[in-house]
């Protein structure tokens, strides 16, 4: 994510955070629909490829304004947890 920090910086300056937190909401939300459709065989994969590229493009950007070292630190460990459930025996499958 940190190779488009040029591209994050301008879209920034151009529009602010706060429009860019409502922008990430909104992709966040056509994913979910996207993915409801998909369910029902209304949507195929390329759209739910397009919504995914668009909230990656957002997480990259919240990513940006956040600091990608606190994110990539919080991801880690949320990594680590994940291990553990999945070599824990008594795993349900929910997270």
């Amino acid at each position: 994510m940190k190779k488009h920090q040029t591209i994050y910086r301008a879209a920034l300056d151009k529009w602010g955070e706060e429009a860019q937190f409502d922008q990430a909401v909104e992709e966040c939300a056509e994913l979910i629909i996207a993915l409801k459709h998909f369910k029902r065989n209304r949507a195929n994969r390329q759209q739910i490829i397009d919504e995914l590229a668009d909230v990656a493009l957002m997480v990259g950007q919240l990513s940006y304004m956040l600091g990608d070292d606190l994110v990539d630190r919080a991801i880690e460990a949320k990594i680590d947890k994940l291990k553990c459930l999945l070599a824990t025996d008594a795993w349900d499958g929910r997270p």
